[in-house]
């Protein structure tokens, strides 16, 4: 259970300050001081485009002022073109945004309250540019903090994944829609709110048609792409992340080629920070974020650069659900990465098992799969943000549509850490295919339990920035890395691989049905082996969960979290329903009512690729006496065999008792981009 602890003696707030940037605009900043500051201290930089005054506001004063109580000046900025900020916002990680974030560091390290040294943090986006800001090397920027977040735009991102495009870079992309198309807050910015609204709604553009150019890992991707210099980040870095997260794999690879100080922790969260971290357990982390930040802001020796560089909750054996409270487990350690303690154990591929070692006899033979478009209905989120009830379900639902290898029931405990990789030889009938595996936990029962999954765009089988087609009926040799994990397979539970060649909507599928035939002669699956130690059991406890004291609202209306999966026999049509609706509040110190819904369908029809679709709504609405404006945006996402088809519209109003909805703006959009191997 998480403490709230009252600082609210020790921190003073300021609603609002402008921070001027090179250019003459200005950005809106909230700050926390400690109350009686005696002498300079760091300041700490959260810099986001979800609007501090509302829709994040619960969430800083949880964060903020706990901090802010140890001794730091803590600055919460919108971004340019969000929230009170002047201008538009056109695009994620753009020059703008990170010489913008410069700006900011530096006026923070000339203000008479802070000693000149800045850290940067952040989950989501916030810890995407904490990493980019720190490869620009800002003076005054002494170490950053990143959480759910990844060092390559391409690689690990909501957009694409092993060359594939991701359902949720239509989410995200409505996301976005929609904070872009909302108004700042009059009594921050005063009569000009009506000017700055109209300029965003008009020039914000279709963030979904920009990604949907960019399919392949180009100069698009690339130039705020860490990955692509990691020497050019030289301030300490903490990596944060959760198994049930999509971003967790950059925490490996930040271990790996950083050459600066750093950590890395993965716990069995989704999309939160770990102090509020669901599935559970949850941890002190906001006791670490102090360690850290009196370690490389303050000079202190707090131990931290003494214990293990990587920790990780290694997961127990669950049945599979679609929402976990608490996931159990343990904390393992490990003091570099690559892990010389973790063993590579090949299994190869016979018929239908997963052997240690099997004659050539047995493993000369080809198995060919075309899934149904049905594989993947419950597949879950890519990224958990909620985990009610957005995890994997029961895998036996799935596997009728996959070919499946099972190892003999196991005869001790066996860890696995790390990324296993299947090694595949396979052949296409067509010129684009997908390949998905997925590996799980099989109880005596027969309940299988995803651990994790990879994908893998065949046409990127060498490369994702210059994919190529596939010669029908030709044999390639491919890698395909499955997601990292922690997991423990207990005593008579078997190894399942699942192997598939659609996984919608988590994918979107292939332009035509493809049948991939796997050659198990050249097949084997490497699972990274981890051995218990003592050390384990000597690692620090983590202190309990706390937090600074919740925001005071009013609840208005209801908030409900569905999930639901339908078919239609009538018409052959399946569909996903998404239900994110978080109902109606008050901000009781400003008086602003804030409402957040929305919802999101993907469907299909049987066979039929070209008849996928994913339809987005939502609506945001926020109020304060006069002041009183909404948002609807809808958004559609279909395909041909030779293009992908966008329609997508804004609808924005103030309301009137008297007069009802009046609307201020309106755009619609319809374009088509050409499929890039895609």
């Amino acid at each position: 259970m998480t403490t709230q602890v009252d600082v609210d003696a020790e921190v003073k707030t300021v609603e609002n300050v402008f921070v001027p940037l090179r250019d003459g605009e200005q950005v809106a900043a909230r700050m926390w001081l400690p109350r009686d500051l005696a002498e300079p201290v760091p300041a700490v930089l959260e810099y986001i485009p979800y609007r501090k005054r509302d829709l994040t506001r619960g969430r800083d004063e949880l964060n903020h002022p706990y901090l802010a109580a140890h001794g730091y000046v803590c600055v919460r900025v919108d971004l340019r073109g969000s929230g009170d900020s002047d201008g538009v916002l056109v695009d994620e990680y753009r020059e703008q945004e990170l010489q913008d974030a410069e700006d900011v560091i530096a006026w923070l390290a000339d203000q008479p309250w802070c000693d000149g040294n800045v850290g940067m943090m952040g989950i989501s986006w916030g810890g995407f540019n904490s990493l980019q800001v720190a490869a620009r090397q800002p003076p005054a920027l002494k170490a950053v903090m990143s959480a759910s977040a990844t060092e390559d735009l391409y690689v690990d991102n909501m957009h694409y994944m092993g060359g594939c495009l991701l359902g949720d870079n239509l989410s995200e992309a409505t996301v976005m829609l929609a904070f872009n198309s909302l108004p700042p807050d009059p009594e921050v910015v005063g009569d000009r709110w009506r000017e700055m609204w109209q300029e965003r709604l008009r020039g914000s553009g279709l963030w979904l048609e920009t990604w949907l150019s960019h399919q392949r890992r180009d100069d698009y991707w690339r130039p705020a792409s860490v990955a692509e210099d990691y020497g050019a980040v030289q301030c300490p870095v903490m990596a944060v992340g959760g198994w049930a997260d999509g971003y967790t794999n950059a925490i490996f690879r930040l271990m790996e080629h950083l050459q600066v100080p750093r950590k890395g922790l993965i716990g069995p969260w989704g999309h939160k920070y770990p102090h509020l971290g669901v599935p559970g357990p949850a941890i002190g982390f906001l006791q670490e974020l102090v360690r850290w930040w009196d370690h490389w802001l303050k000079g202190r020796d707090t131990g931290l650069m003494d214990e293990p560089m990587l920790r990780a909750w290694m997961q127990e054996s669950v049945p599979p659900r679609a929402a976990y409270e608490d996931r159990p487990g343990r904390w393992v350690a490990e003091d570099q990465w690559p892990s010389r303690h973790i063993d590579e154990r090949p299994l190869q591929l016979t018929r239908t098992a997963l052997v240690d070692d099997a004659p050539a006899s047995e493993r000369a033979h080809d198995l060919a799969v075309c899934s149904p478009l049905s594989v993947g209905m419950f597949a879950g989120k890519w990224a958990s943000y909620a985990a009610v009830p957005d995890l994997p379900y029961d895998q036996r639902e799935e596997d009728g549509g996959a070919l499946v290898w099972e190892s003999e029931p196991l005869d001790a405990r066996t860890e696995v850490f790390g990324r296993p990789v299947l090694d595949v030889e396979v052949s296409a009938d067509q010129p684009v295919a997908q390949l998905v595996a997925r590996l799980s936990d099989v109880a005596v029962g027969g309940e299988a339990t995803r651990v994790t999954y990879g994908v893998l765009n065949l046409t990127h089988r060498d490369s994702s920035d210059d994919p190529r087609p596939l010669q029908p009926g030709e044999r390639y040799q491919v890698e395909l890395p499955l997601n990292g994990m922690a997991h423990a397979f207990p005593p008579g539970h078997r190894i399942r691989l699942s192997v598939s060649t659609s996984y919608w909507p988590l994918v979107w599928p292939a332009p035509q049905p493809a049948t991939v035939t796997v050659h198990l002669a050249s097949s084997a699956l490497r699972l990274p082996v981890r051995t218990p130690r003592r050390t384990d059991e000597k690692l620090r406890t983590f202190d309990d969960p706390v937090t600074a004291p919740e925001s005071a609202v009013t609840d208005l209306a209801p908030s409900t979290h569905d999930w639901r999966v339908t078919r239609d026999l009538a018409t052959d049509v399946s569909t996903l329903e998404i239900v994110n609706d978080q109902g109606a509040f008050r901000i009781d110190e400003t008086g602003t009512l804030v409402r957040r819904s929305t919802t999101e369908w993907y469907t299909f029809r049987w066979e039929d690729v070209t008849s996928v679709r994913g339809e987005t709504e939502t609506v945001r609405r926020l109020e304060r006496g006069d002041w009183r404006t909404e948002v609807t945006t809808r958004t559609v996402l279909t395909c041909t065999e030779a293009d992908f088809v966008i329609t997508a519209d804004v609808d924005a109003y103030e309301l009137d008792d008297e007069r009802g909805h009046r609307r201020v703006h309106a755009q619609s959009w319809r374009s088509t981009v050409p499929r890039d191997l895609v």
